[in-house]
């Protein structure tokens, strides 16, 4: 079961850094649309959760004599999403510091940007700003930049562990 959970998390984690880092590219050549990125990034997430259900499916087929309750689905899933999701953030921490060390001072300024052309009341504009002020400022601590990042691929993880368990649970 080890063997299974590590490999499909390490390839599903594969798939998910290399899309991470081009959608990463993009968004830090063009902060006003990341439409690209948005699209590349989840799209790397889909690819690399399908290897929860492969993984699931695979311990059923091959090492469960092709039963799987959906407990035990769920927590093989799970794990290889944690896997999947902890590359996702050290990849996202090295790219951070070492290519991209002023993303936030960068996207602050583009989100500022467009506040400020977005027709806001005084008192709303400056709120914004200074919610983003507050995040730019939460973004030096490195456990904050952890947390947002398992927060932001953790959960679509969770789901497809959820509905992969669904699809493959099988009783004798």
């Amino acid at each position: 079961m080890k063997n299974i959970i590590l490999k499909n998390g390490l390839i599903g984690g594969l798939i998910v850094a290399v899309f991470s880092g081009i959608s990463v590219y993009f968004h830090s050549k063009n902060l006003e649309d990341a439409t690209l990125s948005y699209i590349l990034g989840f799209t790397g997430m889909f690819i690399g959760f399908a290897f929860t259900f492969i993984g699931m499916k695979q311990y059923r087929d091959t090492v469960n004599s092709g039963t799987i309750k959906f407990g035990k689905a769920f927590t093989i899933g799970f794990l290889i999403a944690l896997i999947i999701s902890s590359i996702y953030v050290l990849v996202w921490l090295v790219e951070l510091n070492n290519f991209y060390p002023d993303y936030m001072e960068k996207i602050s300024a583009s989100e500022i940007k467009k506040l400020e052309s977005s027709g806001l009341n005084a008192a709303d504009l400056q709120a914004k700003i200074d919610e983003l002020n507050q995040m730019k400022e939460s973004y030096k601590n490195p456990l904050f930049v952890i947390g947002m990042t398992y927060f932001e691929i953790l959960p679509i993880g969770i789901i497809f562990s959820l509905i992969s368990a669904l699809i493959t649970k099988k009783s004798k």
